[in-house]
């Protein structure tokens, strides 16, 4: 039975936001501060574990209440969670973190549980891969996740520079490599995203299934929340159910998805593909009245109609 896991987040400043998760944590399991960059709260719980990588700021943007992302995981399936909070972009490159990793393995802490999934989106992404290692037999669900920013490796990738500093050739540093051991990796990215692609092309593994969610752009996990698909996507991975057919079933909600209509019909539109971008114009609006998508279909009959005449006129020349 799932225990009831009250928060009181919203609003609190950084400080405050850490005092006010050791309160939760203390409650419920335990909580320890690891190092001046970071802390890990324990939620203690049922037998499968859930391990996120998130940072303060990605937390105050995605949560309204302002709570890690796996607590609502935690109430809906009574999992045990283990949320690595990071208080800025620090990538999770801290030896502070190494250790405690160390330990939790030495301990046998991940032992004590029947399944284990590491979850985490792009900076927290990496850091899901890399610390899986520590948990042999583990799952990851990485969602548009960075395999490293050695220069060495990914010199191609100019979006952190300031980040290139970061030592990622040490312990924990490759996650590519620290996946070999777990007993199955879902990588989760937009293929039209050319830098995240080529990130997870280096995932590229026997163990690793890869999830494509084209003309999605880089808001990955807001936009799989906003169509009430994460949280299943969770359960599907800390099972091993997660297939490239049950992503495709869930991923069927997209249909109905308005920023993602949105962009498949600009997308459309760019490839002069009028009739396809007015069918799905034309579609949205039978579900109800949508301005947007009543507007954007007349600027596309229009344009669909300006180069059937001018096509017309060539033809006759």
């Amino acid at each position: 039975m799932s225990i009831e896991l009250t928060t009181d987040f919203a609003g609190l400043s950084n400080e405050d936001w850490f005092d006010a998760l050791d309160d939760v944590a203390e409650e419920h399991g335990h909580f320890e501060r690891v190092g001046a960059n970071h802390a890990a709260a324990f939620i203690d719980q049922g037998k499968k574990l859930l391990v996120t990588f998130e940072t303060f700021p990605e937390i105050c943007e995605q949560s309204e209440v302002m709570e890690p992302r796996g607590f609502q995981a935690a109430r809906d399936f009574g999992w045990s969670h283990l949320a690595i909070v990071a208080r800025g972009e620090s990538w999770f490159r801290d030896l502070r973190l190494y250790q405690y990793f160390d330990r939790l393995t030495d301990d046998g802490f991940f032992e004590d549980f029947d399944e284990v999934l590491f979850f985490g989106t792009h900076r927290g992404g990496y850091a899901a891969g890399a610390y899986a290692v520590a948990a042999p037999g583990s799952r990851v669900l990485s969602i548009r996740p960075v395999a490293t920013l050695d220069p060495q490796i990914a010199n191609w990738d100019r979006r952190y520079l300031e980040a290139r500093r970061t030592d990622f050739s040490t312990r924990y540093g490759f996650a590519p490599d620290m996946i070999d051991a777990t007993q199955h990796t879902y990588v989760v990215f937009d293929p039209q995203e050319d830098l995240d692609a080529m990130h997870a092309a280096l995932f590229t593994r026997s163990n690793v299934t890869k999830l494509r969610m084209p003309r999605m752009g880089t808001k990955l996990d807001h936009n799989l929340d906003e169509m009430g698909i994460l949280l299943p996507l969770m359960e599907y991975a800390m099972n091993g159910d997660l297939t490239a057919a049950s992503f495709a079933e869930l991923y069927r909600s997209r249909r109905d998805f308005v920023p993602y209509l949105r962009q498949f019909v600009g997308w459309l539109e760019r490839k002069r593909d009028y009739s396809r971008a007015a069918a799905i114009c034309r579609y949205v609006l039978s579900e109800g009245k949508r301005p947007y998508f009543a507007q954007r279909l007349r600027q596309i009959e229009e344009k669909a109609a300006r180069e059937e005449k001018m096509n017309a006129t060539r033809a006759a020349q």
